[in-house]
């Protein structure tokens, strides 16, 4: 029998158990259980959506109703052309290679099942080549588990043979209702993932359940093992349904627990009470504003002035659409923190970032920033910067700064996470773009705050975060959100430019920027990578590039190639410069400096220039390949231009298809501004399992079946319970399944994605 906890090598074997664990990070009974269905076969039915994606791995069943043997066009041997009717419109095509050694099975007539990859050849029709195959016996046959032989090549015929015993082959399984189909890789197919886990079931003993019976009988949820054993192997609809009703509950409660256990942390700790003053910095500051605040940044200012005079540590999330005034939010909080005597640190995700808040934050403050210079105000503070590249001397004299409490406002990378800084009383910690940083940089500078107490904190983004993303990645946090437009900020029209369909309007997009430069303002042009990618006939491994290598390298334009380009060419007559982050450091201030002085017409860059920087007189971004960037990417970036009086015009050159799924999403970016419908938008698009899972985590354990865009009722009500179970039974001492599921759902891995979302 089997638990739970025991190691995959030793239950199945480790032939059968080294592939899981290579391709999906599976080592014991639990990773390979969760593993859920991607699908389920009906018969007669397909196993995929109608259209699905090149190169995808897929597996159908039906009725062969046509065969053609067709010679080879370039090497000897036919091809088999068979068409498939699984019930869908159109038959799905099917090709075999080695035509004339399976043609005597496939035939007309017989139903069969297939497994193979997805190659689209027109518009409109999808085949799949040399696939898996297994013959399956008709319904009416009596005698399905005395056959003596499969029919069938490849994986799937392998399946079946497993499957034989003393008495034949048994292929009755593939007659069931629902037959699962599992997330696969070449090497790991569905077929192979299935064979495992009937294996495992045959052998698990019962399950201790962790929620308690009660809760279940409230929400109506079958048991963990009830549900762990029907998502798999389901017999009616409703299995599946309540099964994954089930193990969705599970994953929601996992994380609110933890997400409550931080907060219920968070709420024990003392911070030292930072009130408003009436004769303070702040107050001085808001006199000197030459333009006055919406109504949005007056009541989230009162939000956090409230968190910030209580005894116990602020915890807010501030997010806000592009341009919408977060800055001066939060330069307010931190003045006040000031004006109690404590001091605050900006943790920025980029040195460009960080520099850019050090040059705002000092322009805006004026007078009010320079303490210790010439002419600063009698309660000026002082502002300073530290970077990883600053020359010795000026960190030093930066890190002195700091901790002796002469500056009120430390602005930094991950720099200021290093042993060496020290704070003289850090009372607020702000961090800039969330997503950036993970729970222990938080807490890393966090414990840079005098013994006994915790600093204020305030975690900002850009990118708006949907309600049920917040309340499942950040529920640990209060949020504030801005969605008002300071006075001034002028509109942003965004044009999808198709370069392969209409070449002329690259051109007329290069004639727009010099128009705009000619009136006086200026321009980005955006590029995906920075390019020099081979040196010397050198790839970045240090390799000579093959034939492969070079077919295979990017076909997107880099910023090195374009900046050569534009100066040589359409923009010879303007100042162009070239911003990337393999820079030096002082050069990339050099030249955003001069971008923010005029000196410079038009910026080439990359995402540098994504969050933070601030050139009002930049009316137009060019985009180049901007299929390339993610919906909320790209709203970013357009974030840069309509910055001051003038209306500004955003290009997104593409050489997508007009009706492929690239195209829709540079549409849909095109129409709105609305950073919140994107955010939705670019969340459906990329799919949850994405978000959430090995592409950006780093671990294949994650979100599987939990909607954090459409499961708003199981998110609320997991977190309603989350919260009460913790404050009755901190640390679930009194509910040790509670915590079992909670530790063993979200590992440390996701736990750092999940803080970084």
């Amino acid at each position: 029998m089997a638990t739970l906890s025991d190691r995959l090598d030793h239950l199945l074997g480790v032939k059968a158990a080294e592939p899981l664990a290579d391709a999906f990070d599976m080592h014991t009974v639990e990773d390979l259980l969760r593993h859920y269905p991607l699908r389920y076969a009906t018969q007669g039915q397909p196993l995929t959506q109608e259209q699905p994606e090149e190169g995808a791995h897929i597996t159908v069943i039906g009725r062969v109703t046509k065969t053609e043997l067709r010679p080879m066009k370039n090497r000897r041997g036919r091809l088999l052309k068979v068409a498939l009717d699984t019930g869908s419109v159109a038959p799905i095509d099917i090709t075999f290679f080695n035509g004339d050694k399976v043609s005597y099975l496939v035939r007309e007539g017989v139903r069969a099942m297939m497994s193979g990859t997805v190659h689209w050849w027109r518009p409109d029709r999808w085949n799949l080549s040399h696939p898996d195959y297994l013959i399956l016996p008709e319904k009416e046959e009596d005698s399905i588990e005395n056959l003596t032989s499969v029919r069938g090549g490849g994986a799937l015929r392998g399946l079946a043979q497993s499957a034989k015993g003393k008495g034949g082959v048994d292929v009755s399984f593939f007659e069931r209702e629902y037959i699962p189909v599992y997330p696969a890789t070449a090497k790991v197919q569905s077929w192979d993932l299935l064979a495992c886990v009937r294996q495992v079931l045959d052998q698990l003993d019962p399950i201790d359940d962790p929620l308690p019976s009660a809760l279940r009988d409230d929400r109506a949820l079958m048991k963990i093992s009830d549900a762990l054993r029907l998502i798999h192997l389901p017999e009616h609809k409703s299995d599946i349904e309540q099964a994954r009703e089930r193990l969705r509950f599970d994953e929601a409660l996992a994380l609110q627990l933890v997400l409550a256990e931080r907060r219920h942390d968070a709420e024990a700790r003392t911070a030292r009470p930072c009130p408003p003053r009436s004769d303070g910095i702040a107050a001085a500051f808001d006199t000197r504003l030459p333009f006055e605040l919406t109504e949005g940044q007056q009541q989230v200012i009162a939000e956090i002035s409230d968190d910030l005079a209580r005894s116990h540590p602020m915890h807010r999330l501030l997010q806000g659409e592009v341009g919408s005034g977060k800055t001066i939010v939060a330069l307010h909080a931190m003045l006040q923190v000031v004006d109690a005597g404590q001091q605050c640190a900006l943790l920025a995700p980029t040195e460009v970032l960080a520099a850019q808040h050090y040059r705002s934050l000092r322009a805006m403050l004026g007078d009010l920033g320079t303490a210790g210079e010439l002419g600063a105000a009698d309660n000026a503070t002082k502002v300073v910067l530290v970077t990883g590249s600053m020359s010795a001397s000026a960190k030093k004299a930066a890190l002195l700064d700091a901790v002796t409490g002469e500056a009120g406002i430390v602005i930094g990378t991950h720099a200021l996470i290093q042993d060496a800084v020290e704070f003289f009383d850090l009372g607020m910690v702000i961090v800039d773009e969330q997503h950036r940083f993970g729970v222990e940089q938080r807490d890393a500078l966090r414990a840079k705050a005098k013994s006994g107490t915790s600093p204020h904190l305030l975690v900002m983004t850009a990118t708006p975060i949907p309600r049920t993303i917040a309340m499942t990645t950040l529920g640990d946090l209060e949020t504030s959100t801005l969605t008002q437009l300071p006075r001034g900020r002028s509109p942003i029209v965004s044009k999808v430019v198709p370069r392969k369909q209409h070449p002329n309007w690259v051109d007329r997009a290069w004639e727009r920027i010099l128009e705009e430069v000619g009136a006086g303002r200026q321009a980005y042009v955006v590029c995906s990578r920075i390019g020099d990618d081979e040196e010397n006939g050198k790839s970045r491994s240090g390799k000579k590039p093959g034939k492969a290598e070079e077919k295979e390298g990017p076909t997107t334009a880099a910023a090195l190639e374009v900046f050569d380009m534009l100066r040589t060419g359409p923009l010879a007559s303007v100042r162009v410069g070239l911003l990337h982050g393999r820079l030096p450091t002082d050069e990339k201030d050099q030249v955003m400096r001069a971008f923010n002085d005029g000196d410079i017409d038009v910026l080439v860059c990359t995402t540098v220039v994504e969050v933070g920087v601030d050139v009002p007189n930049a009316t137009v971004m060019v985009i180049v390949d901007a299929d390339r960037f993610g919906v909320s990417q790209l709203h970013q970036l357009r974030g840069r231009i309509g910055r001051g009086k003038h209306p500004g015009l955003c290009l997104l050159i593409t050489d997508a298809g007009p009706t492929g799924t690239a195209m829709a999403r540079l549409d849909a970016v095109a129409a709105t501004t609305d950073g919140f419908e994107l955010a939705v938008l670019d969340l459906r698009q990329r799919r949850e399992g994405d978000v959430l899972g090995a592409a950006q985590s780093g671990t294949a354990r994650s979100l599987r079946l939990l909607s954090l865009l459409d499961d708003l009722e199981v998110i609320t009500a997991a977190q309603d319970l989350a919260r009460q179970l913790v404050e009755s039974d901190p640390g679930l001492h009194h509910h040790p399944g509670l915590a079992t599921m909670m530790h063993a759902a979200v590992d440390a891995e996701r736990l750092e994605y999940l803080a970084k979302s």
